[in-house]
């Protein structure tokens, strides 16, 4: 029975000449269909011989495996979701959704050639990123600036660049880890410098510093601040302020660097939530250098900010590495857009992240309501968070739709086939309005109304 099965199977040629898979080498080619050919055929094989009373497909099953199988193979791994879940700055979730002026820039900018290195006064080559930098310096003060890929590669750019094979001081308490095991000793150390590590991980004072700098013969190059992104420590606790870091740095001629990790141009505090430290305030303060990252509380594409000092700005520009953590085209247009929403005080109307912290509860129960009064389920009081390495602990209070279902585990995976990411909460399936985009709603009421048939 089973040489039969595997006789009345089309040979590779027969179904490549069929007419529907004449069709499919059309729109897929033919080389990925003569794949697509062979792996359903050894599949169909593999099932016969491991099975006494497999029923062998027919034609037309054969021709929907094997567009099925190519629709798969070509489909993109990268999808966009609706965030359901509550955390604005889901770095699962790509970090800050854009503003349509971003996302208009780059798709202004990616359908033609463009001036990313050409001075079209001069008609000469011009410098990458020399727009961007300046509406970086205006809207945070800065003497100078550089976009690179991330924040880490600023870290390291600059770390590379001002203290190769030397030493750079930091607080044990600011050794920190964040999303992916990123961890600030790795990325020093990775950098060609000598981690100087002061004080204990709940307290550190400016003496530690001092006796670090006088121990070191001169050979620390960089005092360092890492901001505390996604953690708090609280209790018997203290550690210079930036000031306080200035000061030490100033009676000894080091420079020093603040990596903020999230960085903002925005008042947190304006919000209800706890002060965030600004981009604005550090360079106030007094560092010489300040790393941010783009695609977090400021709203735009993943990049990495440095800031500061024209001198050691230049440094930095001029150093091997800057070539290969450059910022490309499409990641200038639209961090450009942003900047630009900032600099015409329309960051809060115009950029999602802030329009979902600026959200008030009245607006997200109006349209959790719309969701109950479509598909039912109940209002319930809950949190958002900011998420993405920013304001640890930090809540907004907000209004969730909860559904009570049979499975919410098989739930949330249906949701999730439809592209939409929802949380799980004390046995009921939590949707919060504050991040989902409002253009979303339809859709997302539509989903629901057609998974809750199904599921009760």
């Amino acid at each position: 029975m089973k040489n039969e099965h595997l006789q009345s199977l089309p040979s590779v040629d027969k179904l490549l000449n069929a007419r529907d898979i004449q069709v499919l080498k059309e729109s897929f080619g033919r080389s990925l269909v003569t794949e697509a050919v062979r792996s359903v055929l050894n599949k169909e094989r593999e099932s016969i011989l491991k099975n006494n009373n497999v029923q062998v497909s027919n034609y037309n099953d054969l021709t929907n495996k094997i567009e099925n199988w190519l629709q798969t193979e070509t489909s993109l791994m990268l999808q966009p979701v609706i965030n359901a879940t509550g955390v604005i700055l889901h770095t699962n979730l790509g970090r800050a959704p854009l503003s349509k002026k971003a996302q208009e820039a780059i798709i202004t900018i990616s359908k033609d050639y463009n001036s990313l290195e050409y001075d079209l006064d001069l008609g000469q080559r011009g410098a990458r990123g020399a727009d961007v930098e300046n509406l970086i310096c205006r809207t945070t003060g800065s003497e100078d600036a550089l976009v690179v890929n991330n924040n880490a590669a600023a870290v390291m750019l600059v770390l590379k660049s001002l203290a190769d094979q030397r030493d750079v001081v930091i607080s044990r308490g600011q050794l920190v880890e964040i999303g992916g095991g990123f961890r600030i000793p790795d990325v020093i150390k990775q950098s060609g410098v000598n981690l100087v590590e002061v004080g204990t991980t709940n307290r550190t004072h400016p003496h530690d510093y001092h006796q670090a700098i006088t121990e070191s013969h001169n050979n620390i190059a960089l005092i360092m601040r890492a901001h505390h992104s996604n953690y708090n420590i609280v209790g018997f606790a203290t550690e210079p302020n930036l000031q306080e870091l200035v000061s030490i740095g100033l009676e000894h001629n080091i420079p020093v660097l603040d990596d903020l990790g999230s960085g903002t141009l925005l008042d947190t505090s304006n919000f209800g939530l706890a002060h965030e430290p600004m981009v604005q305030d550090s360079l106030n303060n007094g560092a010489s250098l300040v790393c941010f990252s783009a695609d977090k509380l400021l709203g735009g594409p993943q990049a990495g900010i440095i800031i500061g000092k024209k001198h050691l700005i230049n440094e930095l520009k001029n150093h091997p590495l800057a070539r290969a953590m450059r910022a490309d085209k499409l990641c200038i247009a639209a961090l450009s857009a942003t900047l630009l929403h900032y600099i015409k005080d329309e960051a809060i109307e115009k950029i999602p992240v802030w329009q979902m912290i600026a959200m008030d509860i009245s607006t997200i129960k109006t349209r959790a309501q719309r969701v109950i009064d479509n598909v039912g389920g109940t209002l319930v009081d809950g949190l958002s968070t900011i998420g993405g390495g920013s304001l640890p602990g930090e809540t907004i209070p907000t209004i969730l739709v909860s559904l009570q279902v049979k499975s919410t585990v098989r739930f949330v995976q249906d949701m999730r086939n439809h592209k939409i990411i929802a949380r799980i909460q004390d046995k009921q399936v939590m949707i919060d309005l504050r991040t989902v985009l409002p253009h979303h709603d339809d859709k997302l009421i539509s989903v629901l109304s057609n998974l809750l048939s199904l599921h009760t």
